[in-house]
């Protein structure tokens, strides 16, 4: 078990960058599965087809982060940006640590997407209140000594900085 409880904690805004990564990871992730669910539903819309492709989003996303958080702490996305999930003490995330901090991490859109139902609220509108909660969620970092988000405090695990790679030396040109 590694110690990474002194480890360099990664800035709010290297966070958020690699969250926007994630996402676009996110929807290679979702592709084969929403290709083989589409020809299986015939790509209907009707509302019980619209609940079945929302929580195959769902399970399929939590698939995909349980087991990468659980299994070496690092997304692609987190390896892009030297960043890795550690528990609180600075060991290995579990399974079950993972699927909390996966079902704890819906707080940053979840709010809003239930104001936007609430009020709504549509296209620029809803996408306006998604990013305000986002926005918002990403301040309870400041709320934290060590700049956690509130999901990892409640999660029992925590984001380190990882150091950067060792420079390639550059071989020496013929003579």
């Amino acid at each position: 078990m590694s110690n990474n409880v002194g480890a360099t904690i990664p800035t709010v805004k290297r966070r958020l960058v690699s969250m926007v990564y994630e996402s676009l990871l996110g929807f290679a992730v979702l592709f084969l599965p929403f290709l083989i669910f589409e020809i299986a539903t015939r790509a209907s819309h009707t509302p019980l087809v619209e609940h079945m492709r929302q929580a195959l989003a769902f399970i399929v996303l939590g698939f995909y982060f349980i087991h990468q958080w659980s299994r070496d702490g690092q997304t692609l996305a987190m390896k892009t940006w030297r960043m890795k999930l550690v528990a609180a003490d600075g060991g290995a995330v579990t399974p079950r640590a993972a699927a909390v901090r996966y079902l704890l991490s819906w707080l940053w859109i979840l709010p809003a997407l239930l104001l936007a139902l609430a009020l709504d609220l549509h296209q620029w509108q809803a996408l306006g209140a998604i990013l305000a909660g986002i926005l918002l969620w990403s301040l309870t970092a400041f709320l934290d000594k060590d700049r956690q988000f509130l999901h990892d405090k409640l999660a029992g695990t925590r984001l380190v900085q990882l150091p950067p790679l060792p420079k390639k030396k550059k071989a020496a040109a013929p003579v």
